[in-house]
């Protein structure tokens, strides 16, 4: 005897299939994304990096050489 409800269940699975693998997709370009801001987010840390080096040489500078004045 043949199940009746056969055909329903195939097309409840291949509308599964197909959302998995549209999600997959989406999750693959999310990824390629989040790569994307993690590559530029590094440089904006190597940035800050230096501009905080920076400020700290001419403060050790500036004390050094007794250049430095209070803020106004």
């Amino acid at each position: 005897m043949e199940n009746p409800y056969e055909q329903v269940q195939l097309n409840i699975l291949s509308r599964i299939i197909g959302n998995i693998d549209r999600l997959n997709q989406s999750v693959a370009t999310l990824n390629q994304e989040l790569e994307n801001v993690n590559r530029r987010n590094r440089n904006l840390e190597i940035m800050g990096q230096i501009c905080e080096n920076y400020h700290n040489s001419t403060q050790f500078n500036l004390k050094a050489t007794g250049s430095q004045k209070p803020p106004l």
